[in-house]
């Protein structure tokens, strides 16, 4: 068994134990933490490993969010088929939008993914009287239920983000071991040496941001169902830069970055939140000391200094 192998299966042992033992702030916290870690590791597919810097990815998290709290509110189809249709909702769309923003490059994609993803954000304030806009909607507890297993419980809302997050870090550990990851890397390096050697580039590419855009889906289905809210600022430009940061911070093209970033940023808002009103100013000092010492996130650096071969 590799080393890297260990560290991450070490990673998802530690947090099942943590279940166990953590108290419940703690506990609901971390729960938290692996749900949208999630949203970042589909980020970080995108992003850290094809070189498609998003800043519309928050529309894929919404389309999850609605695409399952929509069907959860007006129908009793129940937690499964609506968790379903949360990734139906996301691929398709990351499908669409790529198809389209794909054939743009660079700051030009960057921003169309920007309009895409504000048009969604004005298409949920637009049809309020089904999503409830800014206010949004809670999701009652009788509907966030799974073969009798309420999910809104303590201990089943942590197992099933536990569970969900160790599929989804295993899947990006086992992609960029895969040729496909491999030409994702290849691709974020040096396109044009890419599609020279003979691969179909724009296909590949569309394939990384349909991915990206189920798994973060994935994450935006969950955290409507786990927590039983889904809201308009979800869709918002804040939510599209958040994955962003948690990738930059933890590490951009490394598999366990996207959680050590989600983890620290959490954190670090939450505690300073505790001791002043600008919090936001701590944190934005501690990200811009962060990337000065550290800039290629935290596990870019352990990658750089001490396990070169860290994934």
């Amino acid at each position: 068994m590799s080393r890297s192998l260990i560290l991450h299966l070490g990673l998802i042992a530690v947090l099942f134990a943590l279940n166990f033992v953590l108290p419940p702030y703690a506990h609901g916290n971390i729960a938290r933490v692996m749900t949208l870690a999630v949203y970042a590791i589909g980020y970080n597919i995108a992003f850290g490993y094809t070189g498609l810097l998003s800043l519309g990815h928050a529309m894929f998290f919404a389309a999850g969010m609605y695409g399952a709290g929509l069907l959860l509110r007006f129908t009793d189809m129940g937690a499964l088929p609506a968790y379903a249709a949360g990734l139906a909702a996301g691929g398709a769309l990351a499908l669409a939008v790529g198809l389209l923003a794909l054939r743009t490059a660079g700051v030009s994609f960057m921003i169309v993914t920007l309009m895409f993803s504000q048009a969604v954000y004005l298409a949920i304030l637009y049809f309020g009287e089904w999503t409830r806009g800014d206010e949004g909607f809670v999701i009652a507890s009788a509907d966030r239920m799974i073969a009798g297993v309420d999910l809104a419980a303590p201990q089943a809302r942590y197992l099933v983000a536990w569970g969900l997050f160790s599929v989804a870090l295993m899947f990006l550990l086992w992609l960029v071991r895969r040729p496909s990851g491999r030409v994702f890397v290849a691709i974020r390096e040096n396109e044009d040496r890419a599609r020279l050697l003979g691969y179909d580039t724009f296909r590949l590419k569309l394939l990384s941001l349909v991915i990206s855009g189920v798994i973060s889906a994935a994450s935006g289905a969950a955290y409507a169902i786990l927590f039983g809210y889904a809201g308009a600022s979800f869709a918002g430009v804040q939510y599209s830069i958040f994955p962003m940061l948690w990738v930059l911070l933890g590490g951009a093209g490394t598999v366990i970055g996207p959680f050590l970033g989600t983890l620290f940023m959490f954190y670090l808002i939450d505690l300073s939140s505790g001791l002043t009103d600008a919090y936001m100013l701590i944190a934005g000092v501690a990200l811009i000391g962060l990337t000065l010492f550290a800039p290629q996130g935290i596990a870019g650096e352990i990658r750089r200094r001490f396990w070169k071969d860290l994934p």
